[in-house]
């Protein structure tokens, strides 16, 4: 659930690019558009307290935050609350964006004139289809996603990340330790002695009680740790599907971080 330097057992925050905040989600941007943001590559996740926010931001400064103004205060606070965001020297770094179904254009214009948010003012009634291409825009213009391609989940700390292999030699089963799209580390022990590129058909995974099945090319072992195996998932046969497990799998594995912050 972070840094590849996190040591074994601790969970912590992935290590490349900037992290994205929404701040009082609206229920559809929640179930629809988080999920989209994860599979494009940003590291997104979703807050719902504005005090513990600033808290937040401060450990991470040049992150990225679109707030929700229709919830949490009303408009008048939310004004007051994100001035003192771009004013606070401990949160200033922070690249701040408008979340709102209200389209008065004084109220826009105040947030994107006046007050100059660089993320944007997005109108949630243009749709999601919408809301989410300007949100993506604005991710990509800021450089959320840095030079990272895919975003990784850390899960040692997970009993419930389990994969099993099983070939002519028998039934190896395995800790989740590491997973994204691409790939995961895991540790196998009495793994076969199998040669760099081997093929590893019909692996299976068990993402908190959701199912994957798929093939890996078996990339080798870690340097220091013999029982740890690294595998590339073949593209070929991972479907949309198991890739929306994986990327719903990461997106728990990346909140539950964000909320067990002691801040």
């Amino acid at each position: 659930m972070g840094q590849t330097d996190a040591p074994a057992g601790r969970t912590a925050a992935p290590a490349a690019g900037k992290k994205v905040f929404l701040l009082y989600p609206h229920s559809v941007i929640h179930e629809a558009m988080l999920d989209i943001l994860i599979m494009n590559g940003f590291e997104t996740y979703t807050l719902r307290d504005h005090k513990k926010a600033l808290k937040i931001l401060s450990l991470f400064p040049g992150s990225i935050m679109f707030v929700n103004i229709d919830e949490g205060m009303p408009e008048k606070e939310w004004e007051t609350y994100i001035k003192d965001l771009q004013e606070n020297s401990a949160t200033n770094g922070t690249r701040l964006g408008i979340l709102s179904y209200n389209q008065d254009k004084a109220l826009m214009e105040k947030y994107l004139m006046k007050i100059a948010v660089p993320c944007g003012y997005i109108q949630l009634k243009l749709g999601i289809q919408e809301s989410t291409r300007i949100i993506l825009a604005a991710l990509q213009a800021n450089e959320a996603k840095g030079r990272r391609k895919y975003i990784r989940a850390f899960c040692e700390d997970d009993s419930y990340a389990t994969m099993n292999y099983k070939d002519a030699e028998g039934l190896f089963q395995g800790k989740l330790l590491d997973i994204s799209s691409a790939g995961m580390a895991a540790r196998i022990p009495q793994f076969p002695d199998l040669p760099p590129n081997s093929l590893l058909r019909n692996i299976q995974l068990k993402l908190r009680g959701a199912l994957v099945m798929t093939d890996a090319v078996l990339m080798g072992k870690r340097q220091d740790d013999k029982n740890v195996q690294i595998l590339v998932f073949d593209p070929s046969k991972l479907t949309s599907d198991s890739k929306l497990v994986i990327h719903h799998y990461i997106k728990q594995c990346l909140q539950r971080y964000i909320d067990l912050l002691k801040v």
